[in-house]
């Protein structure tokens, strides 16, 4: 029963974190038209770097934290610490994706093109699409 709980809270927040990039792709183009002027490719280049360790990091939560719990599960499926282990871990995971296309709107309303933001909108997108939760079931033999 915990489980079923901790499964639907994770797939609501992966819904509203999927409509939240796409609102941002939205208010970014429609931001752009009002604030134009020339960005400073610094910051283009910093945000690039962190959004590539923010990737790496949500390698190393789903390797830490998901799918240790997801073993755990398989053999007790009723483990509240397991359970709340993994919804945090799925949680976390949801957080640095949305990231992602948060540093899109920022890049964007600096003035960069969509052409040079549409990466980070898509890398977050794709990144919650991939880390969709799986309720962990027991084997049977």
């Amino acid at each position: 029963m915990a489980m079923d709980l901790a499964v639907r809270l994770v797939r609501l927040f992966q819904i509203a974190m999927l409509v939240s990039i796409a609102l941002y792709a939205v208010v970014g183009e429609t931001l752009a038209r009002i604030l134009a002027h020339n960005p400073p490719n610094t910051l283009f280049y910093a945000l690039s770097l962190i959004s590539i360790s923010l990737v790496g990091a949500t390698v190393v939560v789903r390797r830490t934290l998901v799918l240790p719990s997801e073993a755990l599960l398989k053999e007790r499926s009723d483990d509240s610490v397991a359970v709340a282990r993994w919804r945090t871990g799925y949680l976390c995971l949801y957080a640095m994706c949305e990231s992602l296309g948060l540093f899109g709107l920022i890049l964007r309303i600096m003035g960069f093109t969509l052409g040079n933001v549409w990466g980070f909108y898509r890398g977050g997108f794709l990144l919650l699409l991939l880390y969709s939760p799986r309720a962990p079931r027991a084997e049977s033999n």
